[in-house]
């Protein structure tokens, strides 16, 4: 057991634990009170930043491996991601990680997103906006339009994508091993939601497409700004940002780097469900392996 990665971890979830919008509720005179934050607290939210990643010296990395897996969020102990997805009887300080995202996205907190996974073709709120929505037009719409008339409102269907859609979750992230610390060490490097393609959504199509990519250390304040209700207490949540980088959450690996161009597991192993789990718990064995064969040899 690496006490020293434990502690760190400890250390971190205290400071990340809070109220879950409930500050002030047992001293609550009447309902408007609940959440009122008093100017200590106020200027303690202003101060609170996440934990800083150390600085890593490339010669330190003696050993790393990129991973990309899938974070299925129909699986319970990934349901922090997920849920809620119905907001209107909930308060604004719960939200689903696809709304933390969206919402930050479009105000600029995060501004570096991508096409994929590599980080090389930045996109904007506007480039992506075709693949979080679809505006389309009735019938009876296109005889207004046919006719010369402007197309009245109720002829139009538009069609966003929620945090009820988002089926799953895909990171990359970095393994490697710090010579100077001689431990294991993760890091996230972008996160993606995924959904089915917004245009054939309604349509029974079930092929899932990456929304867009986020680098991940330009999210980290939003992450932290905002909580995860994990389900064990009320008063005590953890933020994205703890969650993510804790790795408290169950991943697939789909892919690794590799001298075949990053191909994908289901590239070489084709309509097999169970080998293909079976070769990404392999590749976890073997990141696992390295740092117990340190030891050993």
């Amino acid at each position: 057991m690496n006490w020293r990665g434990f502690l760190l971890n400890a250390l971190v979830f205290s400071f990340t634990i809070t109220s879950f919008g409930q500050a002030n509720i047992l001293n609550a005179k009447d309902p408007e009170d609940i959440g009122r934050k008093t100017e200590a607290q106020i200027q303690s939210d202003i101060n609170d930043k996440p934990l800083e990643y150390g600085y890593i010296e490339d010669r330190d990395v003696l050993w790393s491996k990129n991973v990309w897996e899938k974070i299925d969020l129909d699986e319970r102990v990934n349901f922090p991601l997920y849920y809620p997805i119905d907001t209107n009887n909930i308060g604004n300080n719960r939200r689903a990680l696809y709304d933390v995202l969206v919402s930050a996205i479009k105000s600029g907190k995060i501004q570096n997103i991508y096409a994929d996974s590599y980080f090389k073709e930045k996109r904007t709120l506007k480039d992506i906006e075709a693949t979080l929505s679809k505006v389309d037009t009735t019938d009876l719409g296109i005889e207004q339009y046919n006719a010369g008339e402007q197309v009245e409102e109720q002829f139009i269907d538009r069609r966003d994508l929620s945090a009820a859609d988002i089926a799953e979750y895909h990171i990359r992230g970095m393994w490697y091993f710090d010579k100077r610390q001689a431990e294991l060490k993760y890091r996230i490097l972008g996160i993606a939601p995924v959904a089915p393609d917004v245009n054939f959504i309604d349509s029974g199509q079930t092929d899932l497409v990456e929304l867009f990519w986020v680098w991940f250390p330009d999210a980290r304040q939003v992450l932290h700004d905002n909580k995860a209700f994990t389900g064990s207490s009320s008063a005590q949540t953890v933020t994205f940002d703890h969650l993510l980088n804790s790795r408290r959450f169950d991943g697939m690996i789909y892919k690794e780097d590799n001298v075949y161009g990053d191909r994908e597991i289901d590239e070489y192993i084709v309509d097999n469900a169970f080998m293909e789990l079976l070769e990404a718990q392999r590749i976890k064995e073997q990141i696992r392996n390295f740092e117990l064969d340190m030891w050993n040899y």
